[in-house]
């Protein structure tokens, strides 16, 4: 969270940080900054060694429609995306892949998925697509556990 300055640092929606996961810095203008931001920013300011490492995530709610987003992946830089669920009724998860690696999924009225979605996409193992899109296989099993809650 330091600045080009040594003495200066940044949380928040104005912090555009080194992200290690990612290999470049991002801004994310999200109250989940604000909130996990600062209490690594206070370790590097006491000298800690530190890095700000959560996966990107941001969440919204547009009338009836839930939208939560986890990843990262800028415009153009995925070659598929993967579809889970029921886009005719608004009830799916969108997933952005390179190369079979989940870059980043965005659950759409469906919730209690961000777990197993952060979880694919730090992994970085490529997945077997048709299986991504299959609502019957468990998010769990994509990344070889027997949790089959998700």
């Amino acid at each position: 969270m330091r600045t080009s300055h040594p003495d200066i640092h940044a949380a928040g929606d104005v912090a555009n940080a080194f992200h290690p996961l990612l290999g470049k810095h991002i801004r994310v203008e999200h109250r989940a900054n604000a909130v996990n931001q600062p209490h690594v920013a206070a370790k590097a300011m006491l000298g800690q060694d530190v890095a700000y490492d959560r996966v990107p995530y941001f969440f919204t709610d547009q009338y009836d429609l839930g939208m939560e987003y986890t990843g990262y992946v800028e415009p153009g830089g995925y070659d598929q995306v993967v579809f889970r669920g029921r886009r005719d009724t608004r009830e799916f998860i969108a997933f952005w892949l390179a190369e079979g690696r989940v870059l980043a999924g965005m659950n759409v009225n469906v919730w209690d998925v961000t777990d197993p979605i952060r979880d694919l996409v730090t992994s970085r193992r490529p997945v077997d697509a048709k299986r991504l899109a299959d609502s019957d296989v468990p998010l769990a099993h994509l990344l070889g556990r027997p949790d089959t809650t998700a």
